[in-house]
């Protein structure tokens, strides 16, 4: 009996040593954190460990310490704030890139400022090349359009094709007009406006479905110039705290996103989308589901914008009594090309600005919903601007996911009563009311159209301050959020859009160690001073990425 006594002691040490040395020791440890992690069953934390790129175990630092190792390097938060890394969840990528290369007009207050703006551009390009991007507001200055004339003279060598904010209307110069064979006699687009003055002669703006007679002469960015732009913005996106992004229109580039990710230079993971038109095309090319890229979602159209009077409402505009705006789709090639994609397990995001275009995407769902059965497609509607107060309730009945661009509330405020008028109103970005209706709500920006900034969304989406400072107590207040709903839709509900609610979008144990450090607590301070709030670090599979001040 001692024999067998003694060897059941030495087989049971063995396996006690033997489990010890199993242990995972973590890569590094963050204590001391103050860490929101957006997981509902343990929603706070103290300390974090990392080991490669995934979450080894979080909670306080005596649950994790077992994880220290004698290489295990351990960083002191000082208490700081520490979120899951945010998800921008409506990004333009390419276009964001280039823009940062390009003239910066989304500041431009005055008309002589984006004049001298493009004039002072101009002066450094070469012969023929062009100026764009650029994202001007001209309520900014009253309302007044540009026209090709404000900029002629500077830029009679360069064709230029600038976008206004929204990336509905462009004012393209006389040199792009001769290049795209516009002149008075050139006759409207389906779903589009040449703007022409009392003489006939086209002013330079161009809306909505006329854009491209212009835009499709721009000669396409090389590889290189696409690379460029992509690390441009990718240092831009890390800068503001987001790990993730949703490419709503890949643009060619995500051949240079594989490239990049190849050469270990990726440092913000993608979900790119192409034309939902072209659903045949990425059914039927590789299907890339990793880490860092994925490309199975589609994006398309159904109207154009508030500000370019192009989204599509049941009653005329409250400016303009005989304008509903644009349903720019074609509805029953719309319906067939979701049917089918939707056969073929893709995911479908449609862009629905106006309650009538709201109204006629969620017809068109609940068809394909009927017609296809029932299954977990998590369909999309970007933007959900207007709604009409009896589809408010749809979009939870049938699963759709409201993608929501928050900042865009704060800077429509300032005007867009005047174009729709207050009964309207009480249903625009109307976060609060598409919650109570148990919806999933995600946030994103919109990049370039506007900053990429998610604290700028989260200040907008629980202020509602406008920019004017006209609104101090909030624009449509009844719609304000709290910082932990905001926080949800742009961190665990935008993974869930993109079905990698496993993957990230919280901090526990077994996800990727994506996070970003700030500066202050979000969920204690004002709600005013969420906008001054800094990023700190920012961090992406356990690599820190970006370093503040």
């Amino acid at each position: 009996m001692k024999i067998h006594f003694q060897l059941t002691l030495l087989i049971i040490s063995f396996l006690f040593v033997s489990c010890q040395k199993e242990i995972t020791k973590a890569d590094f440890i963050i204590k001391n954190a103050n860490i929101w992690t957006g997981n509902v069953n343990q929603p706070n934390a103290q300390a974090i460990a990392i080991k490669g790129d995934s979450i080894l175990a979080i909670g306080s630092f005596e649950d994790i310490e077992k994880s220290v190792g004698d290489a295990t390097k351990i960083v002191d938060a000082q208490g700081k704030f520490i979120t899951p890394g945010f998800i921008d969840s409506h990004v333009h990528l390419l276009m964001g890139g280039n823009s940062l290369l390009s003239v910066q007009l989304r500041d431009a207050a005055t008309k002589e400022e984006f004049i001298k703006r493009i004039a002072s551009f101009s002066k450094n390009l070469k012969p023929k090349q062009w100026i764009v991007e650029g994202n001007w507001d001209h309520t900014l200055w009253g309302g007044e359009l540009p026209t090709k004339e404000w900029i002629d003279e500077f830029t009679q060598d360069n064709p230029v094709a600038l976008y206004r904010m929204d990336g509905h209307m462009i004012l393209a110069n006389s040199a792009a007009l001769k290049i795209a064979g516009i002149d008075k006699n050139t006759p409207d687009v389906e779903n589009g406006e040449i703007v022409k003055n009392s003489n006939g002669e086209p002013t330079g703006i161009l809306k909505s479905e006329a854009m491209y007679l212009v835009l499709n002469k721009i000669p396409a960015l090389s590889d290189s110039q696409k690379e460029k732009a992509i690390k441009a913005a990718q240092d831009y996106l890390n800068a503001l705290g987001i790990t993730s992004i949703h490419d709503v229109d890949s643009l060619g580039g995500f051949d240079i996103l594989k490239k990049i990710h190849s050469n270990n230079e990726l440092k913000v993971r993608v979900y790119s989308a192409d034309p939902l038109r072209n659903w045949k095309l990425l059914s039927n090319k590789e299907k890339i589901d990793n880490k860092w890229l994925k490309n199975r979602m589609l994006k398309g159209f159904v109207d154009g914008s508030l500000g370019s009077h192009s989204a599509a409402f049941k009653e005329p505009y409250s400016d303009q009594p005989t304008d509903k705006g644009i349903l720019t789709a074609n509805l029953d090639s719309l319906k067939t090309w979701i049917t089918e994609a939707d056969n073929n397990n893709l995911q479908i995001t449609v862009h629905a600005i106006g309650d009538k275009a709201n109204n006629t995407l969620l017809n068109t769902y609940e068809t394909v919903i009927q017609s296809n059965g029932k299954k977990d497609r998590r369909f999309r509607i970007e933007h959900a601007q207007h709604l009409d107060r009896k589809d408010i309730d749809r979009f939870s009945e049938l699963n759709v996911i409201a993608s929501m661009q928050p900042y865009h509330a704060i800077d429509d405020g300032r005007w867009a009563e005047d174009l729709i008028g207050p009964e309207r109103i009480k249903t625009t970005y109307a976060f609060k009311s598409l919650l109570d209706a148990n919806t999933t709500l995600v946030f994103g920006s919109d990049w370039p159209v506007v900053p990429a900034s998610p604290l700028l969304g989260i200040y907008a989406a629980v202020t509602r301050k406008t920019l004017d400072h006209k609104n101090p107590n909030g624009w449509v207040p009844e719609q304000k959020i709290n910082v932990q709903q905001a926080l949800t839709a742009y961190t665990r509900d935008a993974a869930y859009s993109s079905f990698e609610e496993r993957l990230k979008g919280t901090l526990e144990k077994g996800k990727l160690a994506d996070f970003v450090i700030l500066s202050d607590d979000l969920t204690k301070i004002d709600p005013e001073k969420i906008k001054d709030v800094r990023v700190l670090e920012t961090y992406v599979g356990g690599q820190k990425v970006y370093t503040g001040n």
